[in-house]
């Protein structure tokens, strides 16, 4: 289960690591990863309410999604192309060469 975030700085969503840790440090329940390194490098702590209160609503959410029902969102949503006719596989360089 995939907890998604709202960042309470920039106000956009983000899909953290399922661990809540980056390769340079812990996930932030509260910022997204820009926001976070902004915050680190001005020296600005996470409020720890805050913390528990984000992660609070972000497992209610998936609790909530998994109980309505709602389908695992797939990673790759593009409409799959239609086969190819024969016309379309024979390509222009053989009708050329039947025309010479």
């Amino acid at each position: 289960m995939r907890l998604v975030f709202e960042c309470v700085e920039c106000g956009g969503h983000y899909l953290p690591p399922e661990s809540m840790r980056y390769p340079d440090g812990p996930a932030s329940p509260v910022w997204c990863s820009r926001c976070q390194a902004a915050k680190q490098a001005a020296g600005v702590g996470e409020d720890p309410l805050l913390a528990r209160v984000a992660l609070a609503a972000a497992r209610a959410a998936a609790a909530r999604r998994a109980a309505d029902g709602e389908p695992a969102a797939r990673s790759d949503v593009r409409p799959s192309r239609p086969p190819l006719s024969r016309r379309a596989r024979s390509g222009p360089g053989g009708v050329r060469s039947r025309l010479g």
